[in-house]
């Protein structure tokens, strides 16, 4: 999540945050818990419950739960913050976040979760959480997302996100992106996170750019309800025309070309 220069939360903006939410809370801080540690049989500290910052350049975070899930959030001021993902497609946002100089969040699922991190409930609930940090901080300007090198304006990653989680399409422009190949294919960036594969639309459909990115947005939505493809369908384009959609021979791809 990226904030105006200067305006990255601290600790203390975080709880007041989790205290305004119906649906979060602040289950781990660790400022506020330096008090939790082991003693032993003759009063000696030997070590404490969980890490915490011992100085300054540590990173600073917390712990947040939503909808029964855990969330860490790291780069907190006044410690270091995040270093900024690759950005090569933005979304509703005209410049650059490093030549905004913007300050970075990292949310990420907890450790716990680290078997079922890119799974739909836990994407969900990040998305959801991410939505609520926006409505909450105004000076949240946008949202990187690292598997599609994509950076998201406030007010679209609010819009397309809250549509997603209220059971509307999944936000194809912006969780993941588009490009064009070297042989004119056009072809997804960061799918492969929600499923495990990319989707390639082969020409000449791909000709059209603008036709063919329309399609690859259904699709997207389509291919992450039924999470990925291992055997080939038919379906109907917008025009009317056949298409075959088919996993390619090392499963990584998800191939559309006219019947």
């Amino acid at each position: 999540m990226l904030f105006a220069s200067g305006k990255r939360p601290n600790p203390a903006s975080i709880r007041e945050f989790a205290e305004a939410q119906r649906t979060t809370s602040l289950t781990f801080d660790p400022f506020a818990d330096r008090s939790l540690q082991l003693i032993a049989a003759e009063g000696e500290k030997i070590g404490q419950d969980r890490a915490t910052p011992a100085d300054k350049d540590q990173s600073v975070w917390v712990e947040l739960l939503r909808d029964a899930l855990t969330f860490d959030l790291l780069g907190l001021a006044p410690g270091p913050m995040p270093i900024l993902p690759a950005i090569e497609y933005r979304y509703d946002f005209d410049q650059s976040p490093n030549s905004l100089r913007l300050e970075g969040l990292h949310l990420l699922p907890g450790k716990h979760l680290a078997g079922g991190a890119n799974s739909i409930p836990v994407m969900r609930a990040m998305i959801g959480l991410a939505c609520d940090f926006i409505h909450h901080f105004s000076e949240l300007v946008a949202v990187a997302w690292a598997p599609a090198k994509s950076v998201i304006g406030r007010r679209y990653f609010e819009s397309v996100g809250s549509a997603w989680l209220d059971g509307g399409a999944f936000p194809a422009l912006g969780l993941t992106s588009f490009r064009s190949t070297v042989d004119g294919a056009l072809q997804t960036v960061g799918l492969e996170f929600w499923i495990g594969q990319e989707l390639r639309i082969e020409p000449p459909l791909s000709n059209n750019k603008v036709e063919a990115t329309r399609l690859g947005v259904r699709l997207v939505n389509q291919l992450v309800l039924i999470g990925g493809l291992d055997k080939s369908e038919r379906l109907t384009a917008p025009d009317g025309s056949r298409l075959i959609m088919g996993p390619s021979r090392n499963g990584k791809f998800v191939r559309v070309a006219r019947e």
